[in-house]
């Protein structure tokens, strides 16, 4: 089984679905927890539930359960939800979202969707280092369900296996060592 991940960024909405056709995604599973964007209406869910099956693709709100703003304030690394515009990618704590039985559901979900058809996950943000679909979906599923081979389309039309990126946002820069001479 194979399941596409994509960003929707500020791309226009006939780029988007190239990107999906080059792939031959036929549903798009969308993994924000607010499926609005005021920056870019075109990826508003009832934009995307209405011009997608004009392309043949299919889209289904999953957001609820496999979104990266959890409501649960135990899924936070401070166990409180934080505050509006707080750097969500670092404040979730996705090793205890994994755990919930209602994330685990949703990937049940969406792994029976993508065996029914081609299928990438969306969210917003391009680049799949700075976003949960990668660091709580992705690696989940890597772990997990080793099986599924996980690809990220970039904008730019490159796919590459998520089992590639290695990074985590609880890397920290290592500082510069100073000179001994």
């Amino acid at each position: 089984m194979q399941l596409f991940t994509i960003g929707h960024s500020n791309h226009s909405f006939d780029d988007l679905v190239q990107l999906l056709e080059a792939n031959g995604v036929m549903l798009v599973a969308d993994v924000r927890t607010a499926p609005a964007s005021r920056y870019n209406p075109q990826f508003n869910r009832e934009a995307l539930e209405h011009d997608l099956p004009e392309h043949d693709i299919q889209y289904v709100f999953t957001g609820k359960y496999l979104g990266g703003r959890p409501s649960d304030p135990g899924c936070y690394k401070k166990r409180s939800l934080p505050a509006e515009g707080a750097d969500y990618l670092h404040e979730v704590d996705y090793p205890a979202v994994m755990q919930r039985e209602w994330f685990i559901k949703g990937i049940d979900r969406l792994l029976e969707l993508a065996d029914e058809q081609t299928t990438a996950i969306m969210c917003s943000e391009e680049d799949p280092s700075q976003c949960h679909r990668h660091h709580l979906i992705a690696r989940y599923l890597l772990r997990e369900h080793p099986e599924v081979a996980i690809r990220h389309i970039r904008g730019n039309g490159t796919v590459f296996s998520a089992a590639s990126l290695r990074v985590s946002v609880d890397d920290k820069p290592q500082a510069e060592q100073p000179s001994l001479f």
